[in-house]
């Protein structure tokens, strides 16, 4: 049975908390939890989801690039449970690209990012993974890291000027398709 949550917006106080570490992945609240972030973000074009986006603060994210007309050029990946992630940059080089969120719809904007990030979690066979990121996807996991820390892409703006709406967005990058 599909189950899909509504999306928190922007404003919601679950954006501004710091997520809870899950402390038992098989339990069935845990489980639950992974098949309606699931079932949730395959119901939308987003690249990428948080748990608190669907009002838990758990710290609980899916990664799951794949083009789409919100993101025409995003690689194609396998959707990846991640539980308890965390990161570090392998560089001090950043990049600015544009970014979106389910949380924040009709807006886009330049956020800088690592371009290459190393990152840690537990999968849901309770397996620690380690991995190496890099562009897209690296952008899309510190994003969605973001959530688990109460801070949207917004906040990392460098200028006010960054910020789009999602139709201007859409004409600025239309010679590129």
């Amino acid at each position: 049975m599909t189950t899909i949550a509504d999306i928190a917006q922007l404003g919601a106080k679950v954006l501004r908390l710091t997520a809870e570490p899950i402390t038992d992945i098989e339990s069935l609240e845990t489980q639950q939890l992974i098949k309606t972030l699931q079932d949730t973000l395959a119901s939308t074009q987003g690249v990428g989801i948080a748990a608190p986006q669907i009002s838990v603060s758990k710290q609980l994210i899916i990664i799951a690039s794949r083009p789409s007309n919100r993101y025409p050029h995003a690689p194609l990946m396998e959707p990846t449970v991640m539980i308890n992630p965390s990161f570090k940059a392998l560089s001090t080089l950043t990049e600015k690209d544009w970014e979106g969120c389910l949380s924040i719809p009709g807006i886009r904007a330049l956020v800088p990012r690592y371009k290459s990030i190393k990152i840690n979690y537990t999968n849901t066979q309770g397996q620690h993974l380690e991995n190496e990121l890099e562009g897209f996807v690296a952008r899309v996991f510190q994003h969605e890291f973001d959530h688990l820390e109460g801070t949207v892409y917004l906040d990392r703006v460098e200028n006010n000027r960054d910020i789009f709406s999602e139709s201007e967005y859409f004409k600025a990058i239309s010679p590129q398709i």
